[in-house]
């Protein structure tokens, strides 16, 4: 049995949710909107899989699980979702959903595939230190100050920073911060990637981006 994160602002389904998983003997966090999934959910937590939904009244809920992964939480991810178009799947498997479910949706697959990544357990990657990540906000935060980002450079400064040690490709960071099958040229992300460095720089960010050359982007 684990302990289950559940991001959903639909009272009624959230309610559903949350029965459903403490019959299944569940242990369940329960969080209404990002900014509290956020503070539920985080490293502190013992939660080992996050159920999210993405249409949430104060943000995005890829941009939470992005936020989320930045600060360290790797909990496998099941978004919950009205948005079955292929787009909208393959956005959620690059912001780092693990599977994802369509409402309206049978509970007792849900309860299977929560099991499932239950079993799978967290991916081994450590937190961005002394760097956090708003979703709400689009914003990123040290302890000497806050810098706003776009939505474009809020997606793609999380995908990096939610993946440190590893290389992050180019394409990872793209699929995370366009529409599935934009075509976006090399020399534009490269300028997303010149202002967010800027924009670390002015908060003094400890943590930074590195370009590997030819691959994609790490953590610096």
């Amino acid at each position: 049995m684990a302990t289950v994160g559940v991001c959903e602002d639909d009272e009624g389904i959230r309610s559903v949710l949350v029965r459903g998983l403490r019959a299944g003997g569940h242990d369940v966090v329960a969080a209404h909107d990002g900014a509290e999934a956020l503070r539920l959910l985080g490293t502190d937590s013992a939660v080992e899989v996050v159920v999210m939904d993405v249409g949430l009244p104060d943000t995005d809920g890829r941009d939470v699980v992005q936020a989320l992964k930045s600060a360290g939480q790797h909990a496998p991810v099941l978004f919950l979702t009205a948005l079955g178009a292929t787009q909208d799947k393959l956005q959620g498997f690059a912001s780092g959903g693990d599977d994802y479910m369509v409402k309206p949706f049978d509970l007792r697959e849900l309860l299977a595939r929560v099991e499932v990544l239950a079993a799978r357990g967290p991916r081994a990657y450590g937190p961005s230190d002394g760097l956090v990540l708003d979703p709400v906000a689009h914003a990123a935060r040290t302890a000497t100050g806050e810098v706003l980002l776009t939505p474009t450079e809020f997606r793609m400064l999380a995908a990096i920073t939610s993946r440190p040690g590893q290389v992050v490709r180019r394409r990872t960071v793209v699929a995370a911060a366009w529409p599935d099958g934009s075509v976006v040229a090399e020399n534009t992300v490269d300028s997303f990637i010149r202002r967010i460095r800027t924009k670390l720089d002015s908060i003094d960010s400890p943590t930074g981006i590195e370009t590997v050359r030819g691959v994609g982007y790490r953590v610096a």
